[in-house]
């Protein structure tokens, strides 16, 4: 039997050679799976001319993932320290990366990051456009946006956020209900300046469904872009955030009718007393399709460590529902991450998506803590170290304070408690003092 998408064949109760390698890589049900596929309720976004890649679901009841944002800028435009990016992300463990480049040749970028790297790839066309067409803002036709979406899927692109449910309507509202940040997003920004200046419906809403034929042929996810996401405390779930999921509610149906696989984005800035809330809203409203949020980041006024405000969103938001957490960097809000932010922003988001992932149940993921525990009680360095979700970072702390006794760490020394509780149950006598 023939299909065109994952969806489709899970429809058809075909298992793809995809779904058989993420039934495995997550101890999960392939029949399952492949119910969850059919349902929307699960996604594997894998363009059919992306040949290396490693493919990932991306669920509720699956194992949380990560996304890596990268890409050139007209200020820093270094593609081979961006690919750097790319290798030491995948070394991480980031599921996938998202190319936001908006300088430059930015096919060239994309088209390696398609032939070289394994994982998830996603881009923004809108971002793209402007770059490719040199030309004003307005002056960009309706059909001229949707030939980067065609372009970008005929590239080998694997997810694609589309700013698609930021149309009049939701202008309006958002024009109505003012807010203290405005739109944030970059994209959503964008087309609703050209909306503005031209006085014309979002094309990517005004054709969506030319979208969803471009996006069945080459079995590209969509993204469904957060226009009107959250930029500030102040601005969490209001009438602009609402009436945007509630078009992209509409627009996952529909896109469920051609097979296309879907995923919602969700909020950016938001206290943890809403996150919860949320995470339900975007179920009810988008009839359980994946979610895919940017922190939510808890408070304001911490730049310089937005890694942290957006893990601990990230953490809360996973554990209720979440199926896919952005990065975010200490960069955040300041500047284009380097290597080292890059790697902080990675190591923040995979904590927040394992203790999620603890905290749902799913399959294993308790594993990991039960083995580092069993290590620290036998106070095995080397095990601890190769446990450690980041092995380097931990064995050079260590190095850089090297104990007297190689049992013990330079903080407790003989005091440690791990120690002498293993000699005292052990029928040892434990003299601190005298050791």
């Amino acid at each position: 039997m023939d299909y065109t998408t994952q969806m489709d064949a899970a429809r058809k109760g075909i298992y793809t050679e995809q779904m058989k390698e993420v039934a495995r890589k997550e101890k999960f049900d392939l029949e399952k799976l492949c119910g969850l596929i059919a349902a929307g309720k699960a996604i594997i976004p894998c363009n059919k001319n992306h040949r290396g890649i490693r493919p990932n679901g991306i669920g509720a009841m699956l194992k949380t993932k990560i996304n890596v944002n990268l890409g050139v800028s007209r200020d820093c435009k270094d593609l081979d320290l961006e690919m750097q990016k790319v290798y030491s992300a995948v070394d991480m463990g980031a599921e996938a990366i998202m190319d936001l480049s908006s300088f430059g040749d930015t096919q060239k970028f994309r088209r390696k990051l398609c032939s070289e790297c394994p994982a998830m790839i996603g881009t923004v066309p809108i971002y793209d456009a402007v770059v490719y067409y040199h030309k004003p803002l307005k002056e960009i036709t309706s059909e001229e946006w949707l030939d980067i979406v065609r372009m970008h899927a005929e590239d080998g692109v694997d997810f694609m956020t589309i700013h698609c449910g930021i149309n009049k309507e939701t202008a309006g509202k958002f024009k109505r209900n003012k807010r203290l940040t405005n739109i944030v997003s970059r994209g959503g920004s964008i087309i609703f300046a050209w909306m503005e200046m031209t006085g014309e419906e979002n094309p990517f809403y005004a054709h969506f469904d030319e979208i969803l034929q471009i996006c069945r042929k080459y079995d590209v996810t969509l993204s469904l872009g957060d226009a009107c996401r959250p930029g500030c405390l102040m601005d969490a779930t209001d009438a602009s955030q609402i009436e945007e999921l509630i078009t992209l509610g509409e627009l996952t149906k529909r896109a469920w009718e051609q097979d296309v696989q879907v995923m919602i984005e969700g909020p950016g800035h938001m206290p943890l007393d809403q996150i919860a809330a949320n995470m339900k809203i975007q179920e009810t409203i988008c009839h359980g399709a994946p979610f895919y949020v940017l922190g939510p980041l808890v408070t304001d006024v911490a730049p310089g460590y937005d890694h942290i405000t957006a893990a601990i969103g990230g953490a809360i938001a996973a554990m209720n529902g979440a199926a896919f957490l952005c990065y975010v960097t200490p960069a955040e809000h300041l500047r284009l991450p380097d290597l080292n932010d890059v790697k902080e922003g990675i190591i923040a988001s995979r904590i927040a998506a394992h203790a999620a992932d603890i905290a749902k149940g799913i399959k294993g993921a308790r594993d990991w803590d039960d083995q580092m525990s069993t290590a620290r009680k036998k106070l095995d360095w080397e095990q601890m170290f190769t446990l450690a979700m980041d092995p380097e970072k931990a064995r050079r702390y260590r190095a850089e304070a090297a104990p007297e006794k190689e049992d013990t760490c330079s903080m407790c020394g003989n005091f440690c408690a791990v120690k002498n509780m293993n000699r005292i149950l052990d029928g040892e006598i434990v003299n601190i003092y005298d050791e």
